[in-house]
């Protein structure tokens, strides 16, 4: 089925593309959240008379997640659960979960856009991608902890491995043991 995009959605194309897709990805996601239009005559004179107000309102979509994303990138999230001795949750960790745990930090975001492909399922530290819009893609640092206090310490013990491991690479270059050159390229990687 040909269908006329009123948004970039990744993978498929870009606002006005006309694409095929299969039905039932037409009739069950795409038309229904006003995504596309079927490709025929009338849709195609109306979608030309609408292009302007369509780009308009992306660039601006665009601009609030770009804001959106200033204050959301490299955020940390902690979520408690309980887990057994070694380190397995009992249950899982969603994207139903991380989405809601950034709207209790007054960020305005949904379940879709939280790109998970596995439920979190032991404790520790994942960096998680959000996609606010098509173009707008941050990582948000998300604890799986016991309790709030375990996930304090496990940010602290986090900081106090990075310190030394900063520590023990000044000493190296110090000591001639690793060229400064070796220090610039690890700089950018970590």
């Amino acid at each position: 089925m040909q269908v006329i995009l009123l948004e970039r959605i990744e993978r498929l194309g870009q606002l006005g593309d006309t694409v095929n897709v299969k039905p039932g990805f037409a009739r069950n996601y795409l038309l229904p959240k006003k995504k596309a239009l079927r490709a025929n005559k009338d849709n195609m004179a109306y979608f030309e008379t609408k292009r302007a107000e369509l780009e308009a309102l992306n660039a601006t979509h665009r601009e609030e997640a770009k804001g959106v994303a200033g204050k959301l990138d490299g955020f940390k999230v902690v979520v408690v659960r309980q887990a057994g001795e070694g380190g397995q949750l009992y249950g899982s960790v969603s994207a139903r979960d991380i989405a809601d745990a950034l709207v209790e930090q007054k960020f305005k975001v949904e379940r879709t856009q939280v790109v998970l492909a596995n439920p979190i399922k032991t404790l520790g530290v994942s960096k998680v991608p959000v996609r606010l819009h098509a173009d707008v893609k941050v990582t948000v640092e998300v604890t799986v902890a016991r309790s709030m206090e375990k996930a304090d310490l496990e940010a602290a013990q986090a900081a106090s491995m990075l310190e030394r491991a900063e520590d023990a690479e000044k000493l190296l270059v110090a000591a001639g043991a690793v060229p400064a050159e070796a220090e610039a390229e690890a700089a950018p990687a970590a």
